[in-house]
């Protein structure tokens, strides 16, 4: 089907491409343009939907559809994964003139729950601590001692990790907060270096062995939280770390270079040894 495909891409029999074929087409022809976070995501999503593989696109209808993300076992983040899996191959298959009903339109999934910004108690923190051997836990604590968001977690890789000098280089989203070079807490550089061991892809945190997305570690994250009775969103751990950096007295310019946030007093960013050692003082004020 793909070779018929390729040959010429708009005489393809629409009425008996299976759904398994289809998505072969969409991630040879289509999901190459979306970003490597988008296209992981939904190659994720579609294990959901495996069970319509055989089935014929175009009798695939909403309720199955639905179905796939009903009963998936997972939360939001997959569940609104599977749905826009959905919605690219309505729109590639209409492309195709294979279907001309968009039965994606129809589907819903578990919202965004509201950011509520509560912060980690002491509690949790030490709850944690006794459990870090519990798998991902580590990942919660490196959040909290780092105030990365999920992103810039998941794209940090081994080769910004200075174990020598414990500093880490990473972040995104702004001119501020992109490449921001944060000291590595002492708390939590076992965590690191044995991450660091253990990596094989080349990122400090991955999973068998390749790089994570973000909807495989939403649902770690929710595995976590279960097992440990808390109830927090990744982002509360950036808001905690800000919490606790601004209750210890932390210098407010050293905690806007370690947030990756503009600020009036930074002026040019320039990493000297004096203002790693002051960024180090800084995020060393966290005791536990």
């Amino acid at each position: 089907m793909l070779g018929e495909y390729n040959n010429d891409p708009w005489d393809i029999e629409a009425d008996k491409i299976t759904l398994q074929e289809l998505f072969e087409l969409w991630e040879k022809k289509r999901a190459v343009k979306l970003s490597k976070a988008n296209q992981s995501s939904l190659k994720s999503a579609y294990k959901h939907c495996v069970k319509l593989k055989n089935k014929k696109y175009r009798e695939i209808v909403a309720f199955q559809m639905q179905a796939c993300i009903d009963e998936c076992g997972h939360g939001y983040s997959t569940q609104g994964a599977i749905k826009n899996l959905w919605g690219h191959l309505d729109k590639f298959a209409m492309e195709l003139n294979i279907t001309s009903k968009r039965y994606s339109d129809l589907l819903t999934s578990d919202p965004i729950p509201e950011t509520t910004k509560e912060t980690f108690t002491d509690q949790e923190v030490a709850r944690l601590w006794e459990n870090q051997n519990l798998p991902w836990a580590d990942s919660v604590l490196f959040f909290l001692y780092t105030g990365f968001r999920i992103s810039e977690m998941i794209g940090l890789k081994t080769e910004t990790v200075n174990l020598q000098e414990w500093t880490l280089t990473g972040g995104i989203k702004s001119a501020a907060g992109k490449n921001r070079l944060i000291p590595i807490h002492s708390k939590i550089q076992g965590i690191v270096q044995k991450r660091f061991e253990q990596s094989k892809s080349g990122y400090l945190f991955e999973y068998n062995g390749k790089k994570l997305n973000q909807t495989q570690y939403r649902e770690f994250w929710a595995e976590v939280m279960a097992a440990l009775e808390m109830d927090h969103t990744p982002h509360e751990c950036r808001h905690t770390f800000r919490s606790r950096l601004d209750s210890a007295g932390a210098n407010k310019v050293c905690i806007d270079r370690l947030m990756g946030h503009k600020s009036k007093g930074t002026g040019e960013r320039v990493y000297t040894h004096k203002n790693i050692e002051e960024l180090r003082l800084n995020i060393e004020l966290i005791t536990n």
